[in-house]
């Protein structure tokens, strides 16, 4: 009821005196003691939070008088005595808002009546005190360890002029808080804060607003800690000894909400690592085109609300399985118009041998073709016709069907009485201990 008597007075108020403030006030210096003085009525003074309001017995029966001065002062200022304030320029008027006030605070009012050459003795002094500010929400809580974000809840304000709430935050090391955001509306109760760092602590608090912008004090403080990252993988190894392919292991991470790891691979130890998969078990083979090739692997933890583990300390250098070593070629020789090519090997993984023929056709053409799955160190090609030139490569081959780098380049050409024309029948390969004859490359019409 006295919210409703003090809201209704103030809006009299307002109507009574738009209008009627004067911007250049000039009080007299004369006093005329006849003049009317101003005296409050039982009830002449009303305060609220922001705003004192006055009602006092009218002085419109004293034609002299023209209005009324306001003087005041702010009691716990140093100042001796009231200053002139405003000017009421209708003497009919018996109602006055003063808005320019703090909440819990005591004011000093003087009001005097003017007529055109002087003005009244001064009204006794009337003390006022604004109300203290709204208490805050009486009741505020936070979820713990959401991730990276917060959730301040409350209960609404019970007071029906509280338009909106102000959050403020602050963390460990801030000196103040700083003012969050707004929520409009009293019946609201929650407000979610969001992009929060990992494993911190945040501090909230809320002030209520009233619709003439009045601030309560601040509710009680309330800390949360946000989500921690899941644990990062301690041991990581990656494979180097496995054809067309690199497998990846890690030592399995405990934890409660797991969702997945997230593999990455990069080129160098510090390079770009980029998500290769992700994946619920704590291996991952990477099959790779490439033999002998070079990458570095990295992995972190997933858990059900998105948040992922460091993973840039632990790294692993994996390596698909290289080349087989290429053989040596060792010599070739005409015996019986056919070409014997022969060679070293000692790599322990070589299973087998390919030899690649190119027969030179003009200048500018030449033909090719393979011998594979020879298993000796020596080729005989019984394919050989005159004058033709003839280039030979051979490369060693693994149980993975993995082939060496070609070796060195042999050429042999033949001449008028060397070779022959043969049937298209399979090259025949000679023993292993046949022997070895010397190198000797572009050897043209020479004899072995």
């Amino acid at each position: 009821m006295k919210l409703w008597k003090l809201t209704t007075f103030l809006t009299v108020s307002v109507l009574i005196f738009s209008g009627c403030v004067a911007t250049s006030p000039k009080p007299k210096s004369i006093i005329d003691d006849t003049l009317p003085i101003i005296t409050l009525t039982n009830h002449g003074i009303v305060t609220d939070m922001d705003q004192v309001g006055f009602e006092w017995n009218s002085v419109m029966k004293d034609p002299r008088v023209e209005g009324i001065y306001v003087y005041k002062k702010k009691l716990d200022s140093k100042e001796q005595a009231n200053k002139y304030y405003d000017t009421i320029k209708n003497r009919f008027v018996t109602h006055y808002l003063d808005s320019d006030v703090q909440p819990n605070t005591e004011y000093s009012y003087v009001f005097k009546t003017f007529s055109k050459d002087a003005e009244s003795i001064p009204s006794r002094e009337i003390i006022a005190k604004t109300l203290p500010p709204l208490q805050s929400v009486s009741w505020i809580h936070v979820i713990q360890e959401m991730p990276r974000s917060a959730k301040i809840i409350w209960r609404p304000h019970t007071n029906q002029i509280v338009e909106k709430y102000l959050i403020e935050r602050k963390t460990l090391a801030d000196d103040s808080w700083k003012e969050l955001t707004t929520v409009e509306g009293r019946l609201n109760a929650e407000y979610i804060d969001l992009e929060l760092k990992d494993s911190h602590v945040y501090k909230y608090r809320i002030r209520a607003i009233t619709y003439n912008d009045i601030v309560s004090f601040p509710s009680q403080e309330v800390k949360v800690l946000t989500k921690a990252l899941p644990p990062s993988i301690e041991a990581i190894e990656a494979t180097k000894n496995l054809a067309k392919k690199i497998k990846v292991m890690w030592k399995p991470v405990k934890v409660d909400d797991f969702l997945h790891y997230n593999v990455y691979k990069a080129n160098s130890i510090d390079g770009r690592y980029k998500l290769l998969q992700s994946v619920t078990d704590n291996q991952y083979i990477d099959n790779i085109e490439e033999d002998g090739t070079d990458f570095f692997y990295r992995v972190s933890v997933v858990d059900k609300d998105g948040l992922e583990s460091i993973y840039d300390k632990q790294s692993a250098h994996g390596q698909s399985l290289v080349k087989p070593s290429a053989p040596s070629l060792v010599g070739v020789k005409m015996v019986d118009k056919n070409l014997v090519i022969s060679w070293n090997s000692n790599d322990p993984r070589v299973t087998s041998f390919v030899v690649e023929k190119i027969k030179k056709v003009s200048w500018v053409q030449s033909k090719s073709e393979e011998f594979v799955d020879i298993k000796g160190k020596t080729f005989i090609d019984t394919k050989i016709e005159p004058n033709t030139t003839y280039y030979y490569k051979v490369y060693s081959v693994d149980k993975f069907s993995i082939r060496s780098d070609a070796s060195m380049e042999v050429k042999y050409t033949t001449t008028a009485s060397q070779g022959k024309v043969v049937p298209k029948t399979s090259p025949e390969v000679l023993e292993e201990n046949k022997p070895v004859v010397k190198p000797m490359l572009d050897m043209g019409i020479s004899e072995l």
